[in-house]
């Protein structure tokens, strides 16, 4: 049975039993606990809640992802980072004698596995479940085996170690490959380690809430949790030794194996580098087809990890060249019957991820050269340890990863202060996490907050009503607010828009008969839209009031936003579908819109863009709002953002004909109301993906009118007209060229009158001629044309040249063809000489050249001992 005919097998008998099958969930979680989704039931939290009631049985095939396992991963014939589990479920339906027995039919009946091969686990104290598998299904006493709570209990070790909350036993099914497998110990059971118990269906009986240490109640609604693992119940029916040899998986590993040359059966080292690539590159893709992009942040940071470690693994392997955006032919094969959206987003996959490969060469390139210097210089001070705040520097500079630091350090016999790096970048994710005067957690019943907020700020900006809360402004206590005293306010109906789905929030006023509260800002925490401000008049209390919100600050949000949905419009229109939505942050009359792209704009491009947004603007196409479920807004093709949940009931956004977004942001009644739209500024945030910056309304308007007062300021400089200025810009260029050209050519004769002088000037050391030489105000195309000169005279020369009158002192450095030829490196002498030099810059092999930093007085003698001692130590050349 192939993985596909398993995956819908399983799906179409839990189907026949009444369970409401559901697609597999993003794996973009709704649950700040997680990164990813990492099981079956994370989109079911709602229903084992009790917040949805709509349905009481689910079954499911998730896209999962785990961080846990990811060392693990290609170490054991089972672990992935990426991988789908099957899964059924009850919310307060049936129980365990059910969900015994629908596992057990289903795997004997329907799967058609001997019971003979079959083992049982059950908790210690779980005699109920222990009973329904003897005196029900008639399992043999002698095959079922019961487990401490560390392996029958979810979640593990929760009675004695917690966490507070729901949790329950388990009873788990095991698949005996024989005797001859794993440890051979006559003792061996399904709690063995060894590999001869497979683990294929886990049940989960959620009937307790944890009050305390082993203080379990039972819960008034007990629900149904299993999880079967596709790929390890795919290896089970397809008779293999590991989840890797499977349908889907062996593609993978083959294609791997051709593409580095190499065979898993060479030595453990390379089976396990050839099963993590695979593993890898398969998470990567099926990551940034839901919408995570590699990057410095969470989940980004995790998918650019993963990709780094399968390229750093085929890098010891000897490839040295992008080859992971190789897989998607062979996944889309394998998987895009079930995931379709693979084939779709193939040319995007490929992209991203050559991107990123790209990106990490370079960062090895660069970082190395770094790493080399610290690593040197510790060896020299006869330390053993390179200290975290270098580390960390390589990885906030140049992105290079703190396992490749580990890896590198390891060959120099050193090691990595990592407890001290984990401490830094904890540090900065620190500083650079929002702060916000208020935690949610604060707005939850706890505090009695019996309904929650409601927004009337669609239909109107002014609403009168009572105020229900006021709070200090750490909400520390609830009590009224006098004159000059910052809070928070609570109205069960406002009109101020909270901000949320990258939009500001409103900014108002909320009077009362007794005083005026200036609204600042607008957060919603849970349920509950919260009002923060100061008071500017007399006393604020829960009394009857009258919140009114700033009129021409919402119109310039709503103009702002709708541009927003406007551009995304066009730039689907200009650089194609593969544009998607990565983020926003949504102002009063400005902008920025984050998307999928993999490669900078053309002045052409954003031109073409600015005039169609602007055309599209000056249409006045309506701009509808609608409620209607989820499935018809996507059935009529309404972009939804990844990062967003959406509920059952959703408001749709429609500008004209040409865009449908889902959409809980204010917004215009028709584009003409934008006013104009000016792009201010496109960049790139991270790999594959791009920023455009922009204004509308007046402060577009004030940015056109910037631009025309500069342009009309350089024609008066040019003694021109602005409808003149590039012509005259070119006029100047042309005299500024040879201007130029005529002072090289004197520079050159002036060096040439001088060489007798500087060849003096030149140095043996172990038989090659050396010259570290002082320019008196050159620029960096004299400095060029000199070495050119010297090079030309002295015949076989090592030069160091050196202008110091610079406001940044400039250095070049080069030799000629017959010791580069020899082995000689400019690179390899700033790589060893950088720090002592304080040189910065770049180059090749051939020639290196940059900008020197703190030099002082004796510097070109400090250069030529540099020189010389690098010569010394290069008796091939």
């Amino acid at each position: 049975m192939n993985t596909n005919e398993l995956r819908e097998k399983y799906l179409k008998y839990f189907q026949r039993k009444g369970h409401a099958l559901f697609p597999s969930d993003t794996l973009v979680p709704d649950d700040p606990t997680v990164l990813f989704t990492s099981a079956g039931m994370n989109q079911f939290k709602p229903y084992f809640l009790g917040e949805k009631k709509d349905v009481s049985r689910a079954a499911s095939c998730q896209k999962c992802f785990r961080t846990g396992d990811l060392e693990e991963v290609g170490r054991t014939p089972f672990h992935h980072t990426f991988f789908e589990m099957l899964g059924n479920f009850s919310f307060g339906d049936y129980f365990k004698r059910e969900a015994i027995a629908y596992a057990w039919e289903f795997l004997t009946a329907e799967l058609e596995m001997s019971s003979e091969d079959l083992w049982v686990s059950v908790y210690r104290d779980d005699e109920a479940a222990y009973r329904i598998w003897v005196d029900e299904i008639g399992f043999p006493e002698h095959k079922i085996v019961r487990l401490d709570e560390d392996k029958n209990f979810w979640p593990a070790n929760a009675p004695s170690a917690g966490p507070d909350g729901p949790c329950g036993p388990c009873s788990e099914i095991f698949y005996d490959k024989g005797a001859d497998a794993g440890c051979r110990k006559k003792e061996c059971g399904p709690a063995c380690d060894c590999g001869r118990f497979v683990e294929i269906w886990n049940l989960v009986f959620t009937e307790f809430n944890r009050c305390g240490e082993n203080d379990l109640r039972p819960l008034p609604q007990k629900n149904i949790d299993t999880g079967m693992g596709l790929e390890r119940m795919a290896s089970v029916l397809q008779k293999k030794d590991s989840n890797f040899e499977i349908d889907i998986f062996a593609p993978l590993i083959s294609h791997t194996e051709a593409q580095l040359g190499v065979s898993r059966r060479e030595s453990e080292s390379t089976l396990r580098a050839v099963r993590l690539i695979a593993d890898h590159a398969r998470a990567a893709a099926f990551s940034i087809c839901d919408g995570v992009y590699p990057s410095n942040e969470e989940r980004g940071y995790v998918v650019r990890k993963v990709i780094r470690k399968a390229v750093w693994s085929a890098y010891l392997l000897g490839k040295k060249e992008p080859f992971l955006c190789t897989f998607i032919d062979p996944l889309v094969a394998t998987m895009a019957g079930a995931y379709p959206e693979l084939k779709e987003k193939s040319e995007i996959l490929r992209k991203v991820i050559r991107t990123e490969e790209e990106k990490f060469f370079e960062t090895l390139e660069e970082g190395n050269e770094q790493f080399t210097q610290i690593a040197e210089r510790k060896k020299a001070q006869g330390s053993s340890e390179i200290e975290a705040e270098e580390v960390f520097r390589l990885y906030d500079t140049y992105g290079f990863p703190l396992e490749l630091s580990e890896l590198m350090a390891a060959g120099y016999g050193l090691t990595v202060d990592r407890p001290g790096f984990m401490r830094l970048l904890s540090r900065q994710r620190e500083q650079s996490r929002k702060k916000s005067m208020f935690q949610e957690s604060i707005f939850t019943q706890d505090r009695e907050f019996s309904a929650p907020s409601v927004f009337r700020g669609y239909e109107a900006l002014t609403l009168s009503g009572r105020i229900s809360h006021v709070f200090t402004a750490g909400a520390e206590q609830e009590r009224p607010l006098r004159q000059g005293e910052e809070g928070l306010v609570i109205l069960p109906q406002t009109p101020f828009y909270p901000e949320g789905g990258g939009q500001c929030s409103d900014q108002g006023r909320i009077t009362t008969g007794e005083g005026e509260f200036l609204v600042e800002a607008v957060y919603k925490a849970k349920e509950t839209i919260i009002h923060k401000g100061r008071v500017v008049q007399g006393t604020i209390a829960p009394a009857d009031s009258q919140a009114r919100v700033d009129p021409e600050r919402r119109a310039a949000l709503s103009r702002a936003h709708t541009a927003t949905h406007i551009l995304q419009s066009v730039l689907r229109k200009v650089l194609g579908d593969h544009v998607v939505q990565q983020g926003s942050y949504v102002d009063a009359d400005r902008f920025r819109f984050d998307f999928t792209h993999f490669a900078g704009l053309s002045y052409d491009q954003l031109q073409r863009i600015e005039a169609e947004v602007n055309r599209r603007i000056l249409r006045a196409d309506p701009v509808r709002k609608e409620i209607m479920d989820f499935s018809e807004a996507k059935r009529r093709g309404a972009l939804a953002f990844f990062k967003e949940k959406y509920s059952d009931s959703v408001r749709m956004v429609s500008v004209g004909e040409f865009s449908r977004e889902l959409c809980g942001g204010t917004h215009l009644d028709t584009t003409a109301q934008v006013g104009s739209c000016a792009l201010l500024s496109e960049s790139s945030i991270s790999s594959g993906i791009r920023r455009i910056e922009a204004a509308t309304g007046w402060k577009a308007y004030e940015h056109f009118r910037q631009n025309r007062q500069g342009l009309a300021e350089i024609a008066v400089r040019l003694k021109t007209v602005p409808a003149q200025v590039p012509e005259a810009i070119e006029k100047l260029q042309s005299e500024l060229k040879k201007a130029q050209d005529l002072s090289a050519a004197r520079e050159k004769e002036l060096m040439q009158a001088r060489i007798d002088t500087v060849r003096a000037e030149t140095e043996p050391s172990s038989g090659i001629r050396f010259l570290a030489h002082v320019m008196e105000n050159p620029d960096r195309t004299a400095l060029f044309n000199a070495a050119d000169a010297l090079k030309e005279s002295i015949g076989s020369v090592f030069l160091f040249l050196y202008a110091p009158s610079q406001k940044k002192p400039l250095f070049l450095c080069t030799a000629t063809d017959d010791l580069l030829n020899a082995g000689l490196s400019m690179r390899d002498f700033l790589q060893k000489t950088r720090a002592e030099l304080q040189l910065k810059g770049g180059g090749n092999d051939r020639i290196v050249q940059g900008v020197v930093g703190a030099s002082g007085e004796g510097y070109i003698e400090k250069v030529r001992a540099q020189m010389k001692r690098f010569l010394t130590r290069k008796e091939g050349v």
